[in-house]
């Protein structure tokens, strides 16, 4: 059995879920294209878990691996002045986690989470489980609940749609 990031396993068990979903690939799946590729899934499928900072306040925004974060439907879903991209040391000290291995929920702190509704347009979608080497699937209601999130439409639109 692959064994997540320790943060992540206590939050797997203190929800009831299985950790042996959790899978690893030494190659990494830093990226999103890199995990689909692994996975074998489409790049939509796989879930980045991303944190922000709205007003100097990190918030967690999820968004499918296909898609970029708009920053400004960001910012006028939280009513913030400003939304810029957290930093490394922010991310590891408001996560518990590096860039490249942050979970969509088992964080350090409680966070306020954004969930891009187009991750409900598949039947199953792939996060990390911690690390960069190790992921899971989970249907993304799922994983919309249990990362506390509310949906909302926060990635970039092609020009025109």
């Amino acid at each position: 059995m692959t064994t997540p990031h320790p943060l992540f396993a206590e939050a797997l068990t203190r929800l009831g879920l299985d950790a042996s979903a959790v899978r690893s690939f030494p190659d990494g799946t830093r990226t999103a294209a890199d995990a689909a590729a692994a996975i074998g899934c489409a790049l939509g499928q796989i879930t980045k878990s991303l944190i922000f900072a709205a007003d100097g306040v990190p918030v967690l925004v999820l968004v499918d691996g296909a898609s970029r974060v708009d920053v400004e439907a960001v910012r006028r879903e939280l009513g913030a002045a400003r939304v810029t991209r957290a930093d490394a040391a922010v991310v590891r000290e408001t996560t518990g986690y590096a860039i490249g291995g942050v979970p969509p929920f088992g964080h350090r702190t409680r966070t306020r989470v954004l969930a891009d509704r187009a991750l409900l347009d598949h039947d199953v979608v792939w996060a990390a489980a911690g690390t960069p080497h190790t992921v899971f699937p989970m249907p993304p209601k799922e994983l919309v609940a249990h990362a506390g999130a509310v949906l909302a439409d926060v990635r970039e639109r092609p020009a025109g749609a």
